[in-house]
Parts: structure tokens; sequence; C-alpha cells
């Protein structure tokens, strides 16, 4: 039997494939092929196996910008019987129909989509980057790149589009695109594109090509969704669904690139109330923290209100702290003396009015504002110390308030504090990872 059982995962092998010119322009070693999903349970089942082949592989090929879609499955052999699984049946129940299975048409398609395939939606947000020719040539230079010092040619110019679908041509591109929340997002599923309450970022790469031509194609980078719910009395809660960065452009920024674009249209819009994530994954959540750090520390009317005037740098870093002596020297308590409205305890008025400003959902600004606090507590002052303690203490209680009131008042102060010991060494790792400490 095991010589008949492929993994599904391994057997699976996504692509996405650009027109000569564009591969043209690609560094040595740059390559957007032959990766593989994350998950393929919602396609093959729980155990990700497929049976009733030997060498199996399945080639799923996407135009990289329309996201036209080639599929082909090879093996080398396959048993005489009905209960082998139908490798491109399965598939094709999750992309829409019309992919192509010839390859010289595929491949056409992708050099006449390449120069006419232009983004669905409106420009919301732009960035610029060095190509990975730049980069290469910067290694071993003692001083870091410079936009501003690049030729257009050493740029890459990437773009974030918002789309709902009204926006002509996209309920059909999202219908192509949608495969990826099945294969990169544990527990993902497909969204019902009849409800109107949807919205979208998408992420793309616009690059150009030699000369003489020297026109910029569009190639997807990644892409969020976006589920709007009421808030009271006239305003709307937005929260982000889906989040995807596809693998090729993994681990180079474009997430915390998306997330800040996403972030700053919510900002602009007056009928937003705020931001929240819906059941985020580890790897989402230090993103989402991270960014939302910096969006803080970089906030001087925020940090000179949190920390006073005197307790923060020109750029939002730390000059003095909580519980330690700043410019302004020590106070009788032990604390200095320009301490602002963070505490602890939190001026709770203060923070909520910042809260609802800055749109943030209320359980992550508490949790910012502890890892700030944190970030300038002196561990070795033990009035302040405590009073930190019980402020984080309190909302674990009022978060986990089901669960602990059903526990003796030993057990809960005992589970309460396991817990506040565990929150402090993540805080701690968080902020280590946002570069705060």
């Amino acid at each position: 039997m095991a010589d008949w059982t492929a993994d599904s995962n391994q057997a699976l092998s996504l692509s996405f494939v650009r027109s000569t010119a564009d591969s043209q322009v690609l560094a040595e070693g740059e390559s957007y092929s032959n990766f593989h999903p994350a998950f393929t349970y919602p396609l093959y089942g729980e155990d990700e196996t497929i049976y009733g082949y030997k060498d199996l592989a399945i080639d799923l090929r996407f135009s990289s910008g329309s996201l036209v879609q080639y599929l082909n499955v090879k093996y080398s052999e396959k048993l005489p019987s009905t209960t082998v699984d139908d490798v491109e049946g399965i598939l094709a129940d999750f992309i829409p129909p019309g992919f192509l299975r010839d390859e010289a048409t595929f491949l056409q398609q992708v050099e006449t989509d390449a120069e006419s395939f232009r983004p669905h939606g409106e420009l919301v947000d732009s960035y610029t980057r060095p190509s990975p020719q730049a980069i290469s040539r910067s290694k071993g230079k003692s001083t870091g790149i410079g936009i501003g010092e690049l030729k257009s040619e050493d740029t890459i110019e990437y773009e974030v589009y918002h789309s709902t679908w009204d926006t002509p041509g996209f309920k059909e591109y999202h219908r192509r695109l949608q495969l990826l929340v099945l294969l990169y997002i544990e527990g993902g599923s497909y969204i019902n594109d009849d409800e109107d309450s949807w919205e979208f970022m998408v992420l793309y790469e616009k690059r150009k090509r030699k000369a003489p031509s020297a026109i910029s194609t569009y190639h997807l980078v990644g892409y969020s969704s976006l589920y709007n719910f009421y808030h009271f009395p006239e305003k709307v809660r937005m929260r982000l669904s889906q989040f995807i960065i596809i693998p090729p452009y993994q681990r180079h920024g474009h997430g915390s690139e998306l997330f800040q674009a996403i972030y700053r249209h919510v900002l602009s819009r007056s009928d937003i109330a705020e931001l929240t994530v819906e059941d985020p994954a580890e790897a989402f959540e230090d993103l989402r923290d991270k960014n939302d750090l910096h969006m803080l520390t970089s906030n001087q009317k925020f940090m000179e209100e949190a920390f006073g005037s005197q307790a923060v740098s020109h750029g939002g870093g730390r000059v003095g702290g909580i519980g330690r002596a700043g410019r302004s020297g020590r106070g009788g308590n032990g604390t200095s003396r320009t301490a602002g409205k963070l505490g602890p305890p939190v001026d709770k008025t203060w923070a909520e009015k910042w809260r609802r400003d800055l749109k943030i959902a209320g359980r992550q600004f508490q949790r910012l504002i502890e890892m700030l606090m944190l970030s300038r507590l002196n561990l070795s002052n033990p009035r302040i110390f405590k009073a930190y303690r019980l402020q984080v203490k309190e909302r674990l209680y009022r978060f986990n308030y089901e669960v602990l009131v059903q526990l003796d008042k030993t057990e809960r102060l005992e589970k309460l504090e396991e817990t506040f010991q565990s929150v402090q060494n993540d805080y701690h790792r968080i902020l280590k990872f946002a570069g705060c400490i």
C-alpha cells in the first residue's frame, strides 16, 4: 500500500509563471516556480495522502498576474482499480472551470496576459524596494542601500489595490485566487461571493522589463480579505479575515507592508470604527504586534503623553522610564517626575481615547500598552512592578472570567500568576522581535 501512496503536499507543485520578457529581468536564483503548499487536507483528506499512483506529480501553474491556471497530472504507474483517488477531478472541484490542460496554450496565454493584465480596483498604497540585482551588487559594502541613490532599473515598485465584489472583473479573479486560502491558511475556507460586506487588498509587484520596451508588468505577491460588521451607532468594524503572502515573497517584509497599507486605509475612512483580526495564527499575530508597536512608538504625541515629555526622545525612543530616574530626576515615590498617562496603572480614559482614535481593537490595544510599559519598567522597583502585575492580571481575569470563576480562590490566584508569568515572557519575546528592547 505504501508503494502506491503519495504525500499530497509534496506531490502538488505550484508555480507563478512569467512571460519570456519578464523572466529576463529576474536575478540569478530568483524563482517563482515549483514550491509546495502548507496544507492539502481540504482537497485530499486529513491524512494528506493520495492513493493509487507511483511517482505522482501534480503540476498547477498560474499566470503570475492574471492567474490563468494550467493543470497537469503525471505518474509512472496507476493501479487498475476503481479505488484510486481521482487526482485531477478532486482538484478541479476547487478551481473555476476553464483551466488549461495544454501547456503550449497556457504559455501563450501567459505571454498575452503579461502585457494586457492590470490590477482590479483602486490603487491605495505603494512602496519601493531595491531589486535583487542591486542587493547582490551591494553585498560586502559597509553601508546599506538607499532607495534615493538607486537608478530606476535597480528598484522594484509594489502596489496595493482595494476591491469589492462590485469591482469589475474582481469576482472572477478572486475565484482563481482563493485556492491559496486552502493551501496556506490552516482552517481556511472559501468565502461566499454573494455577501456584499467583503473587501479585499491585493499586493502586486510592478516590475519593468529591459529596454527597449521597458514596460511594467504586474505579478501577484499576496492579498487579504476583510469583512465589515455593524458597529453601533453608525459605523462598521472591519475584520481582517484572510492574509496571504505567497512563499517566494515571504520573509522579505511584504507582509508588514500589506498590513500597514490595510491599517492606513482603515485610518483614512470615517465609516470604520476599528480594525480587528479573526483568530490569527501565531506568525501573523507576531507580525501584527510588531507593526502596531512600531506605529505607537513612532507617534510622538502618544509617546509623550504616555511617558512624559522629557522621557521620550525626538524619535520616540527611550530616555527615561517607569520607576527609574529620567532626565528630570527621581521623585520621592520612586517614579520619574515626568511619568505620563501610561502608569501603571494606566489612565483608562486617556487610553480609551487613543484606542478609538487609532482604531485598534480593545484587547489588542491593552496588550500593546502592557508591552510598552514592560519595555520601560524598572523591574527592581517592587511597588511599580506590583502595580503593573495587578493591571495585567485584571485584564486576564476579565478575559478568562468564565473559566477562573469556577476555581476556588487559591487555585484561581495560582492560575492567574501562572498566566501572568507566561504573558510576561511572551511580551519580552515580542518586544525583542519588534526591536523595542
